[in-house]
């Protein structure tokens, strides 16, 4: 009776696994199931037999995934580059 109720608790804690979040990227993932799982990414290049999509990941930082067949091969994270805001004029006043 002990072994029956040990044994169906590892089932039951063994199968919510199932349930859990998918892992985002995968090396060898398809590229169908990558744009299912982000459909944020846009075509970012082709070149030949590669293709490449960008993942924005917030405001600085982003993913391309590069797929060769239809297969991820690479992955790389980028920071974005800031836009650099004109300088502000030097107040000659430091009396503040």
């Amino acid at each position: 009776m002990k072994y029956t109720i040990v044994l169906a608790l590892a089932l039951l804690l063994g199968s919510c696994t199932v349930f859990g979040p998918r892992a985002e990227f995968s090396k060898g993932m398809s590229e169908r199931q990558f744009l299912r799982q982000n459909k944020s990414a846009v075509l970012s290049s082709l070149d030949g037999e590669f293709t490449t999509y960008r993942v924005n990941r917030g405001e600085t930082f982003y993913v391309l995934a590069t797929f060769e067949d239809s297969k991820l091969i690479k992955l790389e994270e980028r920071e974005m580059v800031p836009a650099w805001m004109p300088q502000q004029p030097r107040n000659e006043n430091n009396n503040e």
